[in-house]
């Protein structure tokens, strides 16, 4: 804190009041005219977290002046130091966040619920936080001052003891946002992303109905896409029935079971017909948090059913209590599970306020129905997909459910979208992938940007699913993301920026790159970066080895350029330059140079690497367990004199090219080991 500058209130009444206190630093308290407002700031668990208590007097049996539903508290913190540069995640929506690069406080959006500063010699996260009852954020400041409001969705109130802001710092901004993060999830009592389980479903390749058909789902049309998908050979394990299904009228549901006339038999007989003729083996349905959009229809059968776990909101709205919701939930996927239902997609998480605007305060409402979701989700084995979610009283309300949507959808036919979905998942992962394997949504196998998703789905390290039509499917695009039985050749976390792209926006700056790791080989962790030019001319562009944090440490790396299938070594902190066309892409796998050889495995995937289950050396040889056969390929400034798959000698099949070293092999699901003698 600065001792130049008191800290700021401005509070509003009903009635159109406004009390504008200034909280001494030296005592944190403001007290005047039965207002008593206090502001602390301490530091916990090597955090800075500010807090905030306010009081006022009222009188018994009058009409009194208390705080206001909207915006009802105005903070402004004074800052001793201001970063160089700022990048703060705001909701431009109810659901979903995006980055806004800017280079003062005052430049900060509305609604921003994580920032990240840059200093000369650091780097921080600050969070305003969500407590029992408000929530905070961040809006425009001054060029000294942070500025936060606070809110509830509730008005009326007198008192407010609430977490105010949470500021976390380290040597780099992934020390930060994870020092961040670990102090939330033990502050609101939820699991960090690694103490989730991810539901086995999501480890294989996906497709959902809703770019295919949208609310014009049916039986049909579900039995001819399934079809389509055994007769192209795609390996799809899981399919999501999307908006449209439901028994629903003027946006309401009517009914747990599906709408009679597209799904006359209900769903388990074509499930198991399914089944029986095909690969898939899991099953999900889309539904919102209050059941549909507008919630339960009022006076009908489920109305009358399941009562008890209803709540009546004041602006009319009849959805899943808080309190009791639980029951709701159960009962719904225990009628799903008969019908061979596996796992949930639940959307509009973040209509929370919307709910319960003036009937109970944001922060309780988003928790109880999000623990009432999940408990209820115990008849699905904890399977949902949570989307449109990514307010942050729904980020941290969730104690155990692991996959989380990580931007808005993905929308086949809007103009510039690829650049916005992709920047988007990109930032939104940087914190959002603490707590969460980020879900980067579906996308079309036929479309313009087709391989940009490819790709950029491939080193997402979360669920793969698309969306296309009936007939539209285009399986070669799919092959480089998975094995032949559908799973997914998942890399560790969500790819991430490089932190040299954190602060400045790549649509002006010219280009995003990504980064991420994978184990590779028994003890191993090799990387990768994809470079995206997401301007309309040519971009130069660069890279270190050292821009992947986690990446194995090395002294000298193999880079392989996937695309141009060529190969060139770096020192850890040398920069390789390359040149992008507009609008164009590429991806660099990055693996610790052996002192023989590094194996690459299946070259005709974007991640093959981590299909190298084991690697053995010797001085003279390299003998590498890979998970499938088909074009396999490893790196060596050496060349070998014997080259054997099994107990077969492939050495004339050998091809050269530079460091690069490959064979052609049958396409098979058997592991494979590849032993290269020098």
């Amino acid at each position: 804190m600065t001792e130049k500058k008191n800290i700021r209130c401005q509070i509003y009444c009903q009635k159109g009041k406004k009390i504008d206190a200034e909280v001494s630093l030296d005592t944190g308290i403001y007290e005047k005219d039965g207002i008593r407002l206090e502001v602390k700031d301490k530091v916990i668990d090597g955090c800075r977290f500010g807090e905030i208590r306010l009081g006022m007097k009222n009188e018994s049996c009058r009409e009194n002046c208390n705080l206001r539903m909207e915006k009802p508290i105005r903070v402004y913190i004074p800052m001793e130091e201001c970063p160089e540069k700022i990048t703060a995640m705001y909701l431009f929506n109810e659901w979903w966040t995006r980055p806004a690069f800017v280079s003062g406080f005052q430049d900060i959006p509305d609604f921003t619920q994580v920032a990240f500063f840059k200093y000369k010699d650091r780097f921080a996260c600050f969070v305003p936080m969500v407590g029992q009852e408000f929530k905070t954020y961040m809006v425009s400041g001054t060029e000294t001052e942070i500025s936060l409001e606070m809110t509830a969705y509730l008005g009326g109130q007198k008192e407010i003891a609430e977490p105010l802001y949470l500021l976390a710092e380290g040597s780099s901004l992934t020390e930060a946002v994870h020092k961040a993060f670990v102090w939330l999830a033990d502050h609101k009592g939820i699991r960090l992303k690694e103490k989730r389980r991810v539901p086995e479903m999501f480890s294989y390749l996906g497709w959902c109905s809703w770019d295919a058909f949208y609310r014009e789902v049916s039986e049909e049309k579900i039995r001819q896409k399934a079809e389509e998908l055994k007769e192209k050979n795609v390996p799809v394990k899981w399919m999501i029935i999307d908006d449209g299904w439901m028994s629903v009228q003027d946006e309401l549901l009517c009914d747990f079971a599906p709408d009679k006339e597209k799904f006359p038999n209900g769903f388990k007989d074509m499930i198991k017909d399914i089944k029986a003729k095909g690969d898939i083996r899991w099953f999900g349905v889309w539904h919102a948090l209050g059941g549909y959009w507008g919630g339960i229809l009022k006076g009908s059968s489920l109305d009358h059913k399941e009562q008890p776990y209803l709540y009546r909101t004041v602006n009319g709205k009849l959805i899943p209590s808080p309190q009791t919701g639980e029951r709701f939930y159960r009962d719904w996927y225990s009628e799903l599970r008969q019908e061979e239902i596996d796992f949930v997609k639940v959307d509009g998480q973040s209509a929370v306020p919307y709910y319960f605007e003036n009937s109970l305060p944001v922060a309780e409402a988003a928790r109880g129905m999000n623990e009432a979701l999940e408990s209820g989700a115990s008849y699905m084995d904890g399977a949902i997909i949570n989307c449109m979610g990514m307010a942050m009283e729904s980020i941290l309300a969730r104690p155990t459910s692991a996959v989380s949507r990580n931007s808005d959808d993905f929308v086949p036919n809007r103009e510039n979208g690829f650049a916005e979905h992709l920047l988007q998942n990109a930032y939104n992962a940087v914190y959002h992938n603490e707590l969460y394997c980020c879900d980067w949504d579906m996308f079309w196998t036929k479309h313009e940007d087709s391989i940009k998703h490819s790709l950029l789905r491939a080193i997402s390290g979360g669920p793969v699913y698309f969306s296309d039509k009936i007939g539209d499917t285009e399986p070669e695009v799919l092959k480089p993301l998975m094995y032949r039985d559908g799973r997914i050749l998942m890399m560790e976390r969500a790819a991430k920026p490089t932190e040299d792209c954190i602060f400045s926006n790549p649509a002006e700056s010219g280009v995003l790159k990504l980064h991420n790791v994978a184990a590779w080989g028994q003890n191993g962790k090799g990387g990768g970066i994809a470079v995206y030019n997401l301007t309309g001319q040519k971009q130069i562009y660069s890279f270190k080895p050292v821009d992947i944090p986690d990446i194995e440490i090395s002294d000298e790396y193999w880079v392989y350029d996937y695309f141009n299938k060529k190969v060139f070594h770096l020192d850890r902190n040398e920069s390789y330059e390359g040149i992008l066309e507009e609008d164009g892409f590429t991806w660099f796998v990055i693996l610790p140079k052996r002192k023989t050889g590094s194996c690459l495995g299946l070259l005709h995937k974007y991640a093959g690497f981590t299909a190298v289950e084991s690697i053995q050396e010797n001085d003279d040889s390299l003998s590498a367990v890979i998970r499938e056969s088909g074009e396999l390929g490893w790196i060596s400034d050496r060349k070998p004199e014997k080259v054997m798959a099994g107990a077969f000698d492939i050495t004339e099949k050998v091809q050269k090219e530079g460091y690069l070293y490959s064979v052609q092999l049958m396409e098979s699901s058997s592991k494979t080991v590849l032993t290269v003698i020098w």
